[in-house]
């Protein structure tokens, strides 16, 4: 029995032969619908989730299977101070896997110790989101036809951004890979991230605050959302919030083929003027993240 809680449990062949499985049912859903028939996928989010949570419940159904679980800590048990081992232990006995999206790091990994079935891990605090991490990869292997030589740029909250930092893991293991990190100073890239990846791997980055500046060397622009809730203050919030707001004059310098991405939700960073630019894969990419979790939920309950 195997979980998925961090992207780089995922060997770069496995990441392939995901996408190639998300590839195939994209080609043809009607293979797929009957391959977890009787089986049932738990949904524990403690945290809200609208994408992530619909999009493995999407998933499952569109698999023939059977979906059961919570959407809000206060409907659980964990209202009442159970532990999320105890929880997982129990949710075990009913459910052949669970996703798990919690606000405390590394609670998917002690519910992963604890569980009889694989979790997933749908989120943790500011840590680890690898489903998100395999929507992104197979977005921009089906914009881009590859993922080795291309220049990655990740504007906006990098500090509490999640995302990121798992995206910027499982490219680090990529050739010809080029980072470009465009932030105010208060939302930087951690430096362990940079430490332990873009150092440790000989990663070319870039580090500034100027958007436009860089814009003509990006293949792939990744936009993220300044996120109130890792806050601790309102006014640090309310004066960066805004900071970066991608509208099309900011693309006149920009490639003809550039996507441009964001794990959603956006609130105002980009312009609804964008939606209708080819470029904007946003949308799209919310489409990858259910048939690369199809292709996980496959491989979790090791059904060929």
């Amino acid at each position: 029995m195997r979980s998925l809680i961090d992207i780089l449990e995922l060997s770069t062949q496995e990441i392939d032969e995901l996408i190639a499985t998300a590839n195939d049912i994209i080609e043809h859903p009607e293979a797929y619908r009957e391959k977890c028939r009787y089986k049932k996928l738990a949904t524990l989010f403690f945290e809200p989730s609208t994408r992530t949570r619909l999009s493995f419940e999407a998933a499952m159904y569109e698999l023939g299977g059977q979906v059961l679980g919570f959407s809000e800590a206060q409907s659980s048990s964990a209202a009442k101070g159970e532990s999320v081992a105890d929880t997982v232990r129990t949710v075990s006995c009913y459910a052949d896997i669970i996703a798990m999206r919690h606000p405390k790091e590394g609670a998917p990994l002690v519910a992963s110790m604890a569980a009889s079935v694989p979790v997933i891990n749908a989120g943790d605090g500011g840590h680890n989101h690898p489903t998100q991490t395999l929507t992104d990869l197979l977005t921009i292997t089906r914009e881009k036809g590859r993922l080795n030589n291309l220049s990655v740029g990740f504007c906006g909250d990098l500090k509490f951004g999640r995302t990121v930092h798992s995206l910027i893991t499982a490219l680090s293991r990529y050739e010809g890979i080029k980072i470009v990190l465009i932030s105010p100073d208060e939302l930087k890239l951690p430096s362990y991230v940079k430490k332990d990846v873009l150092k440790k791997k000989g990663i070319t980055y870039v580090q500034t605050r100027d958007l436009e500046a860089v814009m003509p060397e990006l293949d792939i622009l990744y936009m993220t959302r300044v996120q109130k809730e890792r806050f601790f203050n309102e006014e640090d919030y309310l004066r960066l919030k805004d900071m970066y707001i991608l509208t099309p004059d900011k693309l006149h310098n920009a490639k003809s083929d550039l996507s441009i991405m964001h794990p959603l939700p956006r609130v105002n960073e980009i312009h609804t003027s964008i939606d209708a630019d080819p470029r904007a894969c946003y949308f799209r990419q919310a489409l990858c993240g259910k048939y690369i979790r199809m292709a996980l939920i496959l491989k979790l309950l090791e059904i060929e």
